[in-house]
């Protein structure tokens, strides 16, 4: 199965890039291919609102940026994960601009799955996120939830943490 984890996480070393990174060893164990868009480190604008995409463009987003790279690895994708550290209750604003960009696809075609992998130091902050997650995209997109995975305080970067993300991307079966 083709995965696209899109991590909004700023920090390379943090916290949700711990657990991306046990997910994605699990799940390449598994003999899964597990692409790790690090959001933060390109650069992605918001949506215009233009309807370019889908009136003139054909699905394809009028503005030229890394949002190009991603678009190909969207539509091969059978299974998308949002990773995130929880700023104000969301998502980071440099993954809310990839996830708004997802637009001029409407659907990714071959995504059939999706998890959620979130980070932060507080429990009970995760509403946003799993809000637009649980709406965006397994409603909308119609897709299998896969799971949602948080971390907070002590639990962050813990032997036990990861090795429950580890499993959790061992575990995973093709579509």
């Amino acid at each position: 199965m083709q995965i696209i984890v899109l991590n909004g996480s700023p920090r390379p070393q943090g916290n949700t890039a711990a657990m991306v990174a046990a997910f994605t060893k699990g799940a390449e164990e598994s003999g899964h291919e597990v692409t790790v868009i690090p959001v933060c480190q390109k650069k992605i604008g918001g949506c215009l609102a233009c309807e370019y995409c889908h009136t003139k463009g054909n699905r394809r987003c009028i503005q030229q940026d890394d949002m190009q790279e991603v678009y190909p690895l969207l539509e091969a994708a059978e299974m998308i994960v949002l990773a995130s550290p929880i700023y104000y209750h969301g998502f980071t604003g440099q993954l809310q601009c990839a996830i708004h960009r997802i637009y001029a696809l409407d659907r990714p075609k071959n995504l059939k799955k999706a998890a959620l992998i979130l980070s932060s130091e507080s429990d009970h902050v995760y509403c946003g996120a799993i809000y637009e997650y649980q709406n965006s995209f397994l409603q909308y997109l119609n897709l299998e939830d896969m799971g949602i995975y948080s971390a907070y305080g002590k639990q962050n970067k813990s032997v036990e943490k990861l090795e429950e993300l580890y499993q959790f991307g061992k575990s995973l079966r093709n579509v």
